[in-house]
């Protein structure tokens, strides 16, 4: 490899750097990709003109197939469905590491060097474990998997077995490089544990999911890079896995969750959507409701409003519906901002795209540390579609499932608007406290026609 494909390698490294970095804020993130985008597109243009590359027909055919299935996909899906694209892009980054180490595998079956071929097993892996575990994260999130929490006998003994028999497995196959077999068993191994590994995982945690499963996407690409030692497929690799693996700590500390808790499959009701309707073992009181019209009568008297989205919200595709609102809001010279805790949605940043996409201001959009506190002192709290994180049991009850996680203090606000479909619970599973508070009111139906007819009723005063 030349010096100035290497060079090139290092300008690429750079832009991924600084990709990330314009990542981390919401003014820059489109910014960032761009960035990270172009870094991309020079590693595979000096990577094409390598030497090695021998022909050129079958790649134009991938990369043209690629790039018509990706243009498609990003027209055609909601933004609704984002968490399940994710999800599953993360499996293809894990599959094509797993078909590029089984190839080399084939290409070097008898002289297969003691750090190609663990390279190689590394690839096989952690690449099999992210593309059928990555399947069953977008399976839970499209509803096709059930969300809830799987549990059988013996689970976690079968995984760890199974984990022993490929790490075993892997050092007599270094020892015995020609055995086609027993890669295939490995594969088909790694494959399975990909999909005991997630399946036990609960509705409530996909955001966490979705997050350590694109860390091993990257890790994937990491070892994929020591076997075809390319230089910035190893940093490009490292970089993903790195940064999602920072994320997926951060998401599980908005939780008061430890990784391993969720991994495990932690909250045991995670996923039901049947009942908690203030029936039962449940939060006991009286639900107040409102409608459009008296909610409206309300708001006008209001100074400071904090909006506080959630799925609900993008389930109903009500961003824009949420848009209006804060408009004719600001209008009345109401001071409206927005509160998005950190696992609010089903994968990371969620409810920052969904507003980004309705161009919501981003210097109103303030993280949990950034607004909790601000809730004393507001007059209308609206709660759209969120439940666990907005959920008093957190502080209060020590036998809730969610006890210590941080909420948003919404119940602090003079007046809490809870719009909600009905009375259900949250991917965790329990009734929400919330909505039985004294100064808690229920603002029924979809989240997209109730705003609506709210936005309707202030323009109306």
């Amino acid at each position: 490899m030349s010096i100035a494909i290497q060079i090139t390698y290092l300008i690429s490294s750079i832009f991924f750097i600084y990709g990330i970095k314009k990542l981390s804020s919401p003014k820059t993130a489109r910014k960032g990709n761009l960035y990270s985008a172009t870094g991309m597109l020079l590693a595979i243009v000096v990577t094409l003109l390598d030497q090695n590359v021998l022909t050129y027909e079958w790649i134009i055919i991938g990369g043209v197939i690629g790039s018509l299935i990706g243009a498609v996909l990003a027209l055609k899906i909601k933004m609704t469905g984002m968490p399940q694209m994710v999800g599953l892009l993360n499996g293809f980054g894990g599959g094509a590491s797993l078909l590029v180490a089984l190839s080399e595998y084939y290409k070097i079956t008898y002289a297969m060097p003691l750090n190609t071929g663990v390279a190689i097993l590394l690839s096989l892996l952690i690449g099999s474990v992210t593309f059928t575990g990555s399947l069953i994260a977008f399976g839970k999130l499209q509803g096709i998997v059930t969300g809830k929490v799987v549990h059988y006998p013996g689970q976690h003994l079968i995984n760890v077995l199974l984990f022993i028999f490929v790490i075993g497995a892997g050092v007599y196959l270094l020892m015995n490089p020609a055995n086609v077999t027993l890669i295939l068993i490995i594969t088909g191994v790694s494959l399975v544990l990909g999909i005991l590994l997630v399946l036990p995982i609960g509705g409530a945690d996909m955001p966490v999911a979705v997050s350590l499963l694109n860390s091993y996407s990257g890790l994937a690409a990491a070892t994929t890079g020591f076997i075809l030692e390319n230089n910035v497929l190893i940093i490009a690799g490292a970089l993903v896995g790195a940064s999602g693996i920072i994320l997926t700590l951060i998401m599980c500390r908005g939780m008061n969750r430890s990784l391993m808790n969720v991994v495990l499959g932690g909250w045991a009701n995670a996923g039901a959507t049947d009942g908690a309707s203030g029936e039962g073992d449940g939060p006991k009181g009286d639900v107040k409701s409102v409608d459009a019209e008296e909610l409206a009568m309300i708001l006008e008297v209001a100074s400071n409003v904090i909006i506080v989205p959630g799925y609900g919200m993008a389930v109903a595709q009500a961003q824009h519906a949420v848009r209006e609102l804060m408009l004719a809001l600001e209008d009345k010279d109401i001071n409206v901002r927005f509160a998005v805790h950190p696992v609010a949605g089903r994968m990371p940043g969620h409810m920052n795209v969904l507003l980004a996409e309705a161009n919501v201001p981003y210097d109103k959009l303030f993280a949990l540390e950034d607004i909790n506190n601000d809730f004393a002192n507001t007059d209308v709290a609206i709660v759209i579609g969120a439940n666990d994180v907005v959920n008093p049991a957190a502080r209060n009850d020590k036998s809730s499932p969610i006890y210590g996680m941080p909420i948003l203090n919404v119940d602090y606000a003079k007046t809490v608007v809870i719009n909600k479909r009905s009375l259900n619970p949250g991917y965790a599973g329990i009734a929400n406290e919330l909505f039985f508070g004294d100064n808690s009111l229920m603002f029924f139906g979809d989240a997209k026609d109730a705003i609506g007819k709210l936005t309707s009723e202030i323009k109306n005063l």
